[in-house]
Parts: structure tokens; sequence; C-alpha cells
């Protein structure tokens, strides 16, 4: 072989070395970058909730009024963007599955709306709220168990049957103690929005998913501490009427021999938990795109899509998180209350959107 030819092979050779590894070490990089990322995802996920755990707990009513006066418009605007952007431009096969699930959320809104509004019209005596609350309630799970057979259907093309002993165990519960039933709704609905980060995050960003599941880990040791610590201390006064409100609301009059200081804490606790994701955590990881930019909503970018439809309701969500901010500066209680009995929308909303997610 000629020494120039020689040459020519040597000079290939350390080039494709010289490119693997360069190669080498930009994937090492990137992994580098990837793992400080889910450090450091961890790290403010663990400090969010440390700090919202100790307020929780030190100024539970200041915390309270606080945080719903301040977040309780701008969550929903939040998850009403993020729904949309879970839209598909076209229902397709999920027409059915869409029609029932926002026939069932106009529906049993509107039928919880009207119960105080009965009740305190006096069309009913105080004996039958308790069969009033739990109606309501079956009608909500005999709907949610419509749209999980429905997506089982959808998704594996065969029944999930699992889902009806489920239901008729917890129609059960209702009925034998439906203010309780509720109240334990209160308390779960939070976390549902740790759902829905779980199951973007395995879509979006999976190298971050055991990190945050692994965090989670920690979250039931943390409310376990949480309610020790608290248990031992005295009541809160509910000597006016905001303050009766809010004990009220956490189950203070369901559970007379709990501290109520430990239920406004806990409760408190993870309504930021559930704002902090909607607010904070899937903004700021994409999980909505351009927040202002329409077209990133897939039923407003198709060419036979709604762009201003969308655009309007965005813009007039937003006037309503102005409208919410008047209420609260000008009657606090009052505009409390209306905001926890119209939010139950949202709380509906989030079932059919989280099935289409699994």
């Amino acid at each position: 072989m000629p020494a120039n030819r020689r040459q020519g092979c040597r000079r290939s050779l350390m080039e494709r070395v010289e490119n693997i590894s360069i190669v080498t070490w930009r994937t090492r990089s990137a992994r580098d970058r990837t793992r400080m990322s889910a450090k450091a995802f961890a790290a403010i996920l663990t400090a969010s909730v440390g700090l919202s755990a100790g307020l929780a707990s030190w100024l539970p009513l200041q915390v309270s009024i606080v945080t719903v006066f301040l977040f309780a418009g701008p969550h929903n605007w939040f998850e009403l963007r993020y729904f949309l952007t879970r839209l598909p431009a076209r229902f397709g096969r999920s027409r059915n599955f869409f029609l029932v699930a926002f026939v069932g959320i106009g529906f049993l809104t509107a039928l919880y709306t009207s119960l105080p509004t009965l009740y305190y019209a006096n069309l009913w005596s105080g004996a039958n709220w308790q069969n009033a609350i739990a109606t309501w309630n079956t009608l909500m799970l005999l709907w949610i168990s419509t749209l999980v057979l429905m997506r089982g259907k959808q998704k594996t093309n065969r029944d999930w049957f699992w889902v009806l002993p489920i239901a008729c165990v917890l129609c059960s519960l209702n009925w034998l103690a439906p203010e309780m039933f509720s109240l334990a709704i209160v308390y779960v609905h939070p976390l549902v929005a740790l759902w829905f980060l779980d199951r973007h995050l395995r879509r979006t960003k999976p190298e971050w998913l055991p990190t945050y599941r692994r965090c989670l880990m920690f979250l039931p040791l943390l409310i376990a501490g949480m309610l020790w610590q608290l248990s031992r201390t005295s009541s809160l006064a509910d000597d006016n009427g905001l303050f009766w409100r809010i004990t009220q609301h956490a189950g203070a009059a369901l559970l007379p021999n709990i501290s109520s200081h430990m239920l406004v804490s806990t409760h408190v606790f993870l309504e930021m938990l559930h704002y902090g994701v909607w607010i904070l955590a899937l903004p700021l990881i994409g999980a909505t795109g351009a927040i202002w930019n329409v077209k990133t909503i897939p039923i407003a970018s198709h060419s036979r899509g709604f762009p201003k439809l969308i655009a309007a309701l965005l813009i007039f969500s937003l006037f309503m998180v102005g409208v919410l901010w008047m209420g609260f500066s000008v009657n606090y209680a009052m505009t409390r209350d209306i905001y926890f009995t119209v939010a139950i929308a949202h709380v509906l909303a989030e079932a059919p959107f989280l099935l289409r997610m699994i």
C-alpha cells in the first residue's frame, strides 16, 4: 500500500475516533443536563411542598384566605387553558365520550348549584337534605362509571368491568354517610392535580417521572406528620362568619372531636398543592404551550377550528378572574361561598380529561 494512502487511512480513522468521542461527549452532556434538570425539578418540588406544609400548619385561616383570594380564579383559567389544549381538533370516535362528558358536567353542575337555593327557599325540610346530597353523589358516580366504561371500550375495545363493583361499593358508602362522602371528595379532589402532572410527565418528560414519583412517596409521610403534630392543638377560633365558613368547609361540624386546626391546615395544604400544579408546574414544563398563543390549541389551530371562539372564551374567563377578585375585595365571605359552589364544574371536568390521558 502506498505511503500516502496509508496516511489517508490513518487520518480517516483518527477523524472517526474523534467524531465518536464528540458524539459520546455530547450524549453524556445531554444526560448530565437531563439529570441536573431532574434534580432541580425535585429540589423545587420538595421546597414548594415543604413551604406549603409549614405555612398551612402555622397560620391555616390566614393562609386559606390569601390562597383562595390570589389563586382560586387564576388556577381555573389555567385549568381551562389546559383542557382546551387536550381537546382533539375533531372528535371522531370520541364524539359519544365527549357528548356524555359535557352533558354530565352541565347537568350535575346545574343540579349542584340549585341545591342550596332549594334548601334556603324551604322547598324541602332539612331531613331531606342528606337524601339530596346522596342522590347527587350517586349520579356523579354513575356518570364517572359510564365514562370509564366508554373509555375502556374506546382504548382497548373491551369493557373495564371492574369499575362496576367499585361504583356499587362507593354508592353504598355514600348512602350510609352522604355528608362524610362529600367531605372525602373535598380532601381527595386536590390530589387529582398530582395525577394530571404524573400523566403529563409520562408523555413529555419521562426522564423526570421516576424522580417525581419518588418525591410523591414522601407526601403521605409528610401528611401523617402534620396530622400527628396538629392533632394535639386546640381548635381554631371561629368567632366570625368567615372563620366559621372555613372551618365548616374543612369538616369541623362533621368531625367535632378532631381539632379544627388540623382539619383546616390539611385542607389548605392540599389546596396549595392543587393550585401549585395548575398555576406553576404544568405551565412551566410547557404543558399548555405558549399561554397566550391560541394556535397551540388544536381545536383553534385546525383548518376547520374555532380560533375566534376559543380566544373569546379565554378572554372572557380572564375577565371572570378579575370579577372574582373584585368580589373577594367587596365581600369575601359571600364570594367564597358562591365560588366553592360554582367551582364544582371544574371538579367534574377533571374526570373526562384525566380518563383521556389514561
